[in-house]
């Protein structure tokens, strides 16, 4: 049968998982955290070749996305048996790129649909493609070999949640709305795929309540930190994401339609959005990204979460769409740069350090994770945004004094840029 190797590869991979990881799953209850390991197991394996738009492996990827909208007995596109949606693009070549060849690329969208004969629709979508081997740009990894990118948590994690999400609003019969669930490609290439469909529904945009969105969300730390994007895009969102206490998370909102990650397509068509996130690592967008890394039962608690929001709103009407300032538009430009990935969940004083890059001015000064920036120079380190602005101040080559708190204490250290 057509799909008999999807099945084969599912069992074998809730098979290996179970065994290799059986102390923590026993320690929950829910089928589907097998059933997300697997989903992840196989759409980060070596065999997709990183999900890169109009590759094999995204061809591969969306076939098995397909495979599971029709377990879960979801309608494909205008009722027909296909899930895909199909769409061209002529990217622009970085100089730079390993790709010289500026061909129409060929990507497709998966849309699986929940009809609950209501009049109002929610989105919740994902991106599935990821970096190949890092050819087309993006990737963070400074290693002379090539190396599969197999994007773990950026975005087969997603991906799983909207899969899991979409069997309990089955379970949970929530019937106030219909369900749209999205599987996105092109998104590392600049939201291609969520562009196109916003401009080119399967369904009346006009009768969309609200969008979710699910960009790596399988790193959930110990202290169970999220952001949560576009809670300013509708009233009601404020509400309801203090209304729900288990799991207790700690949320860092942001009140921005717009960002890096497909919700912003929709807000852009005056959608309500949010869009979930458990944080940048030092694996993010390196070949290191990888299955066995992904907090499996912090991913099932964003799947409770998600669950009780939409629990929530299946006894309220469609929210009143708000636009709201665009954050990225106050992003300073810079000449320079720390080359640290910053821990965005941080809420308190200072711009504190989640990830350094070897080579790199923080490196080279002797920065470490867990470090937080207090000062550059004489500038004053309170937030993620005034770090940024003070970047904006140096030049290239530039010796500067940046005061860190490590362990407790104020450290001074020369930095070069």
């Amino acid at each position: 049968m057509k799909y008999l190797n999807f099945n084969v590869r599912t069992f074998l991979a809730i098979f290996l998982l179970l065994q290799i990881s059986c102390n923590t799953t026993k320690k929950f209850t829910k089928d589907q955290i097998p059933t997300m390991k697997a989903d992840i197991a196989y759409l980060a394996s070596d065999e997709l070749e990183g999900r890169l738009i109009g590759s094999k492996g995204e061809k591969l990827a969306s076939e098995y996305i397909s495979h599971r909208f029709k377990e879960l007995n979801l309608s494909g596109i205008g009722y027909t048996d296909s899930y895909l949606q199909a769409f061209e693009v002529k990217p622009k070549i970085n100089p730079h790129s390993m790709i010289k060849d500026t061909a129409t690329i060929i990507g497709h969208n998966i849309v699986g649909f929940l009809n609950n004969k209501a009049e109002k629709t929610v989105i919740i979508g994902a991106h599935y493609d990821h970096l190949g081997y890092g050819e087309m740009g993006g990737s963070l990894y400074a290693g002379k070999e090539k190396q599969i990118h197999n994007g773990a948590d950026d975005n087969a994690s997603g991906v799983a949640a909207m899969l899991a999400i979409a069997e309990r609003v089955k379970a949970k019969k929530l019937k106030t709305y219909n369900y749209l669930f999205l599987a996105f490609s092109g998104e590392e290439e600049g939201l291609w795929g969520s562009n196109y469909f916003s401009k080119n529904p399967t369904i009346n945009l006009n009768k969309v309540a609200f969008m979710i969105n699910m960009d790596m969300v399988g790193r959930l730390d110990e202290e169970k930190r999220i952001a949560i994007h576009g809670s300013g895009t509708a009233p009601v969102w404020d509400s309801v994401i203090d209304t729900i206490k288990v799991p207790e998370f700690k949320i860092k909102k942001h009140e921005s339609g717009v960002g890096p990650s497909d919700h912003t397509s929709f807000y852009l068509q005056d959608l309500p959005v949010l869009h979930f996130f458990t944080g940048q690592h030092e694996n993010y967008h390196k070949p290191s990204d990888d299955a066995e890394l992904i907090n499996y039962a912090g991913l099932d608690l964003i799947v409770d979460y998600i669950e009780e929001l939409l629990t929530i709103m299946n006894d309220k009407p469609a929210p009143l769409f708000s636009k709201t300032k665009d954050e990225s538009a106050e992003t300073p430009s810079f000449k320079v740069t720390l080359g640290v990935i910053p821990d965005y969940l941080y809420n308190e004083a200072g711009m504190r350090i989640d990830g350094v890059n070897e080579g790199k001015p923080a490196f080279n000064a002797g920065l470490i994770k867990g470090d937080i920036v207090k000062k550059l120079g004489d500038l004053e380190i309170i937030d993620m945004m005034s770090y940024m602005q003070a970047l904006g101040k140096f030049e290239k080559g530039q010796t500067i004094t940046i005061t860190i708190e490590r362990d407790g204490k104020l450290i001074e250290k020369k930095l070069t840029f």
